[in-house]
């Protein structure tokens, strides 16, 4: 992680399904400003360009190499670190993929999701991921997730193995399940002792309303910024000096047993 203290923002709005203008535009102007407001990193919410369109999927993902490219010349042009989840397609098969790309304009991340959402049918409509890796970016270190690899500690944990001091998550968390978004962004910044930059959409989006309540955390849990239900930016200032203190004083790492979590044969 770089030695200075820097300003993260988690970028919110509503994602209206197959309009990918109109959400191109609302998170170009939202990058535009966190940029003007000090930010070095930025994510975006899920699926931001084209949303949850499922059978139109195929033909939207067509747009993703040209957003990709626009993403890449403001990242570039502001010196901004933007994170955030679109349609990727390889063949006939789509990845829900969050790309990283750095304050140069290069990507230097793309992480196709392992976790996909079953009740929603989300193992339906995209291919899953199996490959996980932290990200090197002039903001330091990151570890990617999209919104339901929230509930997989394993996910996380092994980004904080490999040295991630932050954790950037792209979501569509809908409001019927606000409460496991606030206890799911916490826990996972406090059990690795890492900030979380947590971005999610808000409002109607297809047959489903979302949360919002983008959220930065700190590593001892501290819930820094938050943006409730309206379009906007939660900022606040990541101090990698602060994870470095938090696990000494803490030390998880080292007092791992690792042996014990070994699989064991069932008794019987």
């Amino acid at each position: 992680m770089p030695v200075s203290p820097f300003i993260a923002a988690a970028l919110q709005f509503r994602v209206d399904v197959g309009d990918v203008p109109a959400n191109r535009e609302r998170a170009f102007r939202l990058v535009e400003k966190a940029a003007a407001l000090g930010a070095r990193l930025c994510v975006l919410p899920e699926m931001w360009s084209t949303g949850f369109a499922e059978e139109d999927l195929l033909r939207l993902s067509r747009t993703t190499p040209e957003v990709l490219h626009d993403v890449r010349r403001l990242a570039g042009r502001l010196k901004v670190v933007i994170a955030g989840s679109l349609p990727e397609r390889v063949g006939r098969g789509i990845y829900n993929t969050l790309y990283v790309v750095n304050a140069t304009g290069v990507v230097t991340g793309e992480y196709r999701k392992t976790h996909l959402f079953s009740p929603s049918g989300e193992d339906r409509w995209f291919r899953r991921g199996f490959s996980t890796g932290v990200v090197p970016t002039d903001a330091g270190v990151v570890g990617p997730l999209i919104c339901y690899d929230l509930r997989f500690p394993e996910l996380a944990r092994k980004y904080f193995l490999d040295g991630a001091g932050v954790l950037c998550v792209s979501s569509q968390w809908p409001s019927v399940r606000r409460a496991h978004w606030r206890i799911l962004t916490v826990a996972r910044a406090v059990e690795n002792q890492a900030y979380v930059v947590a971005a999610n959409a808000v409002g109607p989006s297809g047959p489903f309303r979302y949360a919002g309540d983008s959220v930065i955390v700190s590593p001892g849990g501290e819930r820094l910024a938050s943006i409730g239900e309206k379009e906007g930016m939660a900022l606040a200032t990541i101090d990698p000096a602060l994870v470095e203190e938090t696990r000494r004083r803490i030390p998880c790492l080292a007092d791992r047993n690792v042996r014990a979590y070994r699989k064991t044969r069932p008794p019987g």
